[in-house]
């Protein structure tokens, strides 16, 4: 449950749905398995699992909710092996080959009979709402996926007044001068950068395990490169990448914070969640405060999704 990645949305207005009528509009649009033709599936879980029988779990003023998505695995190289195969007997019998239109058809009706028998993969992505501070945290590296879950709950509750959070000073300026110079208080850099040319974004250097002071990486943005992604490690104990979109990914809580979740005697899977939650989201108060902080504050706009 302790999130990977972070894509972080500010409400513009307070979130004020009771926990009651969330639950209950979170059942309303329940996931449900794929049925024989269908080629997936969205929709809320339980964030329990079967430990729980609500469709959200509720610590400290938060509010984690889970979305599962379940796919039918149908290979296109499948698809098209029959596909040639039903050309070649239309060809031998009528000595003709199919148009376009006729081979799309075809190909629409092979994935409609293939479909019972395709395997399927389901994969779950969690978020929560911190409801004091008007956040809403996605454990997500890929935008598409948390605007995804976003449509979801903006379709389940009617309206979902978000925006992405924004900083006050341009992303890739502070990484640049932060590698360029010194880490903001209260962080240290990692080893690990991207970087990129400003005249072409497509020519990229990537460095791992490397000094980010050294005469070689130093070089490069003194000949015009920025950098676009940068590890680091916030003193409250958590090691992070954070890129140019303000995106923090490859999160690792340190021990000391691993720890405290150890030592606490949870009889039941259900606790042990609930107390993760309760940490993980008492440290994320604390850590995102203060990266936005180092990227000059948070901007602050007007407007709704």
């Amino acid at each position: 449950m302790w999130f990977k990645n972070l894509l972080i949305y500010r409400f513009t207005r307070p979130f004020s749905t009771s926990l009651e009528e969330l639950n209950e509009k979170l059942s309303a649009a329940a996931f449900h398995p794929c049925s024989s033709q269908e080629q997936s599936s969205y929709g809320w879980s339980k964030p329990l699992g079967d430990a729980g029988s609500e469709y959200l779990h509720a610590a400290n003023g938060c509010v984690m909710l889970c979305v599962k998505q379940q796919e039918k695995v149908l290979p296109a190289a499948v698809v098209n092996e029959v596909l040639d195969e039903k050309i070649r007997e239309i060809q031998e019998a009528d000595g003709r080959k199919p148009g376009r239109k006729e081979r799309t058809d075809m190909k629409e009706e092979i994935v409609f009979d293939l479909l019972p028998r395709a395997f399927s993969r389901s994969r779950k992505l969690y978020a929560y709402i911190d409801i004091e501070a008007g956040l809403l945290f996605v454990d997500s590296a890929s935008h598409k996926k948390a605007e995804e879950l976003l449509t979801l709950l903006r379709e389940t509750l009617g309206s979902l007044p978000v925006i992405p959070l924004k900083a006050k000073n341009t992303a890739q300026h502070c990484l640049t001068e932060w590698v360029a110079g010194a880490a903001p208080t209260g962080f240290e850099l990692g080893g690990e950068c991207e970087l990129r040319d400003r005249a072409d974004e497509t020519a990229v250097i990537r460095a791992k395990n490397q000094d980010l002071s050294s005469e070689q990486i130093q070089s490069h943005l003194q000949s015009g490169m920025f950098v676009s992604k940068l590890a680091m490690t916030w003193t409250g104990g958590i090691d992070f990448v954070v890129d140019d979109q303000l995106s923090i990914k490859r999160i690792a809580f340190g021990d000391l914070i691993r720890e405290r979740a150890d030592d606490i005697n949870a009889d039941t899977m259900a606790e042990q969640f609930d107390a993760d939650f309760s940490i993980m989201a008492g440290e994320f108060a604390k850590f995102i405060p203060a990266v936005i902080a180092a990227f000059g504050g948070e901007e602050v706009e007007e407007g709704a999704a």
